[in-house]
């Protein structure tokens, strides 16, 4: 949501026309109200695939989430033709999809005469330097096989990187800076006496509680996804888990002396510009995020474990180094790339 905000505002300064704008939506999450203040464009939600998680809300069930998607193939159906019905009336020159499974099967089966553009860290994937996760072969599978069914027809991969690769075009997948708002940019860095804590499955929040319990002198703010959870919930007054809210959150990102987090790519690439180490946790069961971490960590944004490990982060915090001023380099192109692969096209 933050990378299509980014966009939207990178396009509309340029002199370009956002007319329509879908977000896919599920039981899961609500859509946080931010993404509804920033985007001066027509919204609306649609019925799109996702992922179901464990009873403790942490790991991904792959096969129960193909059955569950599968029992709603009617409503994401009814989806499709609602961008069809879109699309046919607004006439767009360009269809920009950030990794929703929707936009790769409405361009296969529907065949819209606008471009059509994937954007995305998984497209990286494309690249013969891409450093994949070892040791899950099946998995490595379908992630490529998702990625290609999401790319279906596209003229261009937009690659999202934390760095620079070379070649940085082959084929149709251009390597390409992260998409950062302009909120990041904005932000002086402290370093603080607390910790920032990021999670979007809320199940985790159990793990940073037990450790808390045998670490209570240690300063934790943690921003998560719990419905019906209060904006502010103090369960110790050294932890503190706040609803999700965009300028809050980056108030935070930007004094804290580290962050925890799953190994989402938007997240770690705020971390890596305010110059903050961070400990990544992949979800269970998306490979996806066993990718970002190994990348992150050749990127020397920290490291990573399998649970909320964070004792060990302390222990790290001190002897962390970052590669920053090559990072900032490289998002310094980010405008120009973007509005070059989105206006030019052979």
């Amino acid at each position: 949501m933050t990378q299509a905000i980014t966009l939207f505002e990178l396009l509309t300064e340029a002199g370009h026309e956002v007319v329509q704008v879908f977000i896919g939506s599920s039981s899961r999450r609500k859509i946080p109200d931010y993404f509804y203040k920033r985007i001066k464009a027509p919204i609306e939600t649609l019925q799109s695939p996702n992922f179901v998680t464990d009873s403790k809300k942490k790991s991904v069930r792959l096969i129960r989430s193909i059955g569950y998607n599968a029992l709603l193939l009617g409503r994401y159906i009814k989806s499709l033709r609602l961008i069809d019905k879109k699309v046919k009336e607004l006439k767009p020159d360009v269809i920009i999809n950030f990794y929703d499974f929707l936009g790769g099967y409405y361009s296969m089966f529907f065949r819209p005469k606008a471009k059509y553009v994937v954007i995305g860290h998984q497209f990286l994937s494309n690249h013969p330097n891409f450093p994949f996760a070892s040791g899950m072969p099946i998995d490595k599978f379908l992630y490529k096989t998702y990625n290609r069914l999401n790319a279906a027809m596209a003229v261009k991969h937009l690659a999202l990187s934390f760095g620079e690769y070379h070649p940085g075009k082959i084929g149709k997948t251009v390597v390409t800076p992260p998409l950062l708002r302009k909120d990041v940019h904005s932000l002086r860095a402290e370093t603080g006496d607390y910790l920032l804590g990021y999670m979007v499955n809320d199940g985790y929040a159990e793990e940073i509680m037990s450790w808390h319990e045998k670490h209570q002198e240690e300063k934790l703010h943690v921003f998560w996804d719990r419905k019906l959870a209060p904006k502010h919930y103090e369960y110790h007054h050294n932890l503190v888990f706040h609803r999700l809210d965009d300028k809050k959150y980056l108030e935070y990102m930007r004094g804290c002396k580290g962050l925890i987090t799953t190994a989402g790519f938007e997240s770690t690439c705020e971390a890596l510009y305010l110059q903050k180490p961070v400990l990544m946790i992949p979800v269970s069961g998306q490979y996806e995020q066993a990718c970002n971490a190994l990348d992150a960590r050749i990127a020397k944004a920290g490291i990573s474990d399998h649970y909320f490990n964070i004792s060990r982060f302390l222990q790290y915090l001190p002897q962390h180094v970052g590669d920053y001023e090559a990072y900032h380099a490289w998002l310094r192109k980010a405008d120009d790339i973007f509005l070059h692969e989105l206006t030019h096209f052979d």
